[in-house]
């Protein structure tokens, strides 16, 4: 285990209710006057924006709003709330929704104090020093947004080349307070709550497919989640309306991205990068529905290049019982691969996403453009293997 600092300020008010204390967590912040950003239906139909803002009405807060944020969020509502809150003089951003409308209330937050353009700091041109303070209503679980550092924006440049790129900090993005009640989550459809089991079980896999050794704290915690997400994500499609089934796959999804089972070791995230590059040039794709492919695809390069890791994963939470780490990582990625298709009812090849001839050309391109001539922490990935991984999600 290596050395690590974790903070956490963000405080989570979990269960039945908990948005009715939005106001008074939203003055807690010391804010006076917020942005609430939400997305393009559910906030607003259900009432929700509503009894929010009734809510801070009775502390005393002003606000403003701003609402349609899409998946795969985009820099130019970001640039509008920039313009909007730097008008309307807010102190504060206040989310509800999922990770989609989290992340833009991040860069909104970052980016009104900043003279430049805030995507300097995703592209890595400038550190973020200061940024707004940020509160979450959560909808919809499985981006993990709601407890972690991280925002990720798509940017389309003159020429039209989309950019998605993700930002990570330590603390100065966390949001404060999360709202956490799982009856919100009643109404998401059944492919909904399944991307967004995959996209906790993805944060989970990219902190534990790690060199670090001696790390079996955060082993077995990575380990518990994701058997926890196996167990109980299946009863939550099942049973949309099953309370407890919905609450430990929205508590699970937080810890997963929260940092937890990621101190004292080196993580990786490679297939998270190599997904981003598909969702950019493919918007139609959700983050979910895409690392469902990506995953097993980069598990099954991992099985043949260093399998002891996937074998260890597979062994523990899937019961996979073969002594060689090379047949036992094969095996891993079945399971994983059939828990996606069966159980969640996922895409596992670009043609079960909708993509008929995926430009690899370009998505290898921009990938080593954005993050570098090798990336990964667990094995470093020439551009040759990245292609070779996304030749694997053909599943021809």
């Amino acid at each position: 285990m290596e050395n690590f600092t974790y903070y956490s300020p963000t405080l989570y008010e979990f269960g039945r209710g908990a948005e009715e204390k939005t106001g008074m967590l939203t003055f807690l912040t010391g804010a006076t006057k917020v942005m609430i950003v939400y997305g393009q239906k559910y906030a607003k139909t259900s009432g929700l924006v509503d009894r929010v803002a009734n809510s801070l009405r009775t502390i005393g807060i002003d606000f403003v709003e701003l609402g349609g944020v899409k998946p795969n969020p985009e820099a130019a509502l970001v640039y509008e709330g920039i313009k909007r809150g730097r008008a309307a003089h807010i102190d504060g951003l206040l989310a509800i929704g999922g990770g989609s409308v989290i992340d833009t209330a991040k860069a909104i937050a970052a980016g009104i104090g900043y003279k430049g353009d805030f995507w300097d700091f995703y592209t890595g041109k400038t550190p973020i020093e200061e940024a707004l303070p940020v509160g979450v209503v959560l909808t919809v679980p499985g981006a993990g947004s709601e407890g972690s550092g991280n925002s990720v924006i798509s940017h389309t440049d003159e020429e039209g080349v989309v950019a998605k790129i993700s930002l990570r900090t330590d603390s100065i993005l966390k949001p404060r307070f999360a709202v956490m009640n799982p009856e919100m989550t009643f109404t998401l459809s059944g492919y909904q709550t399944a991307v967004g089991i995959v996209d906790m079980m993805s944060h989970i896999m990219e902190r534990y497919f790690s060199n670090t050794t001696r790390v079996e704290v955060s082993d077995r915690l990575a380990e518990g989640l994701l058997m926890s997400l196996i167990a109980e994500g299946p009863k939550a499609l099942a049973d949309p309306t099953d309370y407890q089934a919905r609450a430990n796959v929205e508590w699970a999804g937080t810890l997963a991205h929260n940092g937890i089972v990621g101190c004292g070791r080196r993580e990786d995230w490679t297939s998270h990068a190599m997904e981003h590059e598909i969702s950019a040039l493919y918007p139609n794709v959700a983050h979910g529905a895409g690392l469902a492919v990506v995953f097993p695809a980069w598990m099954a390069f991992m099985a043949h290049h260093k399998p002891s890791k996937v074998a260890q994963l597979g062994r523990r939470i899937f019961d996979v019982d073969v002594k060689d780490d090379r047949s036992a990582a094969i095996e891993t990625v079945a399971s994983l691969r059939a828990f996606y298709s069966v159980a969640l009812r996922m895409p596992l090849t670009f043609k079960e996403l909708g993509i008929e001839n995926p430009d690899i050309d370009t998505m290898v391109t921009r990938l080593h453009i954005n993050k570098g001539e090798t990336i990964g922490g667990y094995y470093r990935l020439t551009a040759a293997d990245t292609r070779q991984i996304y030749e694997l999600m053909k599943g021809e």
